[in-house]
């Protein structure tokens, strides 16, 4: 496999020669574990979000990065090995998919693979799904972290006036005009609003390259420019750094994002466009 991205045909091609991690979620519930068991790729082992690719919520934020013995622990037990190639898919456009993609980067995966589109993808393909949970041989990945590009507050605060900082969360909540989630609504102050849903089409597959090349550079992120991005909790910020990758641009992750930025009240608040 080459790229980021795999198509249904492709995994469907692969057979068993693969481990398959079904990161379905949603903020709020229900849990992606009960989606799980309503049915999912055959082999598919359910990776909790919550759990398995981050920390408790606290000083950190919301979804804070878990440190390296943490995500070697539930990466082996969901059968991750160093060697073996991995393919992360959910339902919703690769928003939590791509978490898992940049989390297994991080921590020195050199073969990880979103499956383009998803699950609506897979059964769009006439593929069929299970509910039949797969016995599971204990991994053997070692995480190494520093595998990705990652920025501290300060770091993404720099950003913001120094090259271009990406907020990947829906316009309204980057305006400060709603805040569902964090107890402050608002921005990084020199941010650009850059909804992560744009980055891909009606059928949750990713735009080609070109296009997000010609998003992205609207938007202040070329060539040479430093770039990063964050979100509400470093979830679709994720799905930001994934989206930039294809368009050939390298962006680094501000993992505690807003939730963590808002621990501080110190740090300045933007609001409106």
């Amino acid at each position: 496999m080459t790229g980021p991205l795999i198509t249904a045909a492709d995994l469907a091609a692969l057979g068993g020669d693969v481990t398959l991690l079904d990161v379905r979620w949603r903020l709020g519930g229900p849990p992606g574990v009960e989606l799980y068991r309503e049915g999912h790729l055959p082999g598919a082992v359910f990776c909790d979000l919550d759990h398995d690719l981050a920390a408790p919520p606290g000083g950190g934020g919301r979804h804070p990065l878990p440190g390296a013995e943490a995500f070697q622990a539930a990466m082996r037990r969901l059968g991750v090995r160093d060697g073996r190639p991995v393919v992360v898919y959910d339902d919703a456009g690769s928003t939590s998919a791509a978490r898992a993609w940049w989390a297994l980067r991080y921590f020195g995966h050199q073969d990880v693979r979103v499956l383009d589109g998803g699950l609506p993808a897979w059964t769009a393909a006439g593929l069929p799904l299970t509910k039949e949970a797969p016995g599971v041989a204990e991994g053997d990945f070692t995480a190494r972290p520093g595998g990705m590009p990652v920025l501290t507050a300060d770091e993404a605060g720099a950003l913001a006036s120094g090259g271009v900082l990406l907020d990947a969360r829906a316009g309204e909540r980057f305006r400060g005009e709603v805040e569902p989630v964090d107890p402050v609504a608002g921005h990084i102050p020199g941010a650009v609003s850059a909804p992560t849903t744009e980055n891909v089409g009606p059928d949750g597959r990713f735009l080609d390259p070109v296009a997000l090349r010609a998003r992205f550079a609207a938007l202040g992120a070329g060539e040479g420019v430093p770039t990063g991005a964050y979100c509400g909790s470093g979830v679709t910020a994720a799905h930001e750094v994934l989206a930039l990758e294809l368009a050939g641009l390298p962006a680094a992750l501000y993992a505690g994002s807003w939730s963590h930025w808002v621990t501080d009240p110190a740090r300045p608040v933007a609001t409106g466009d």
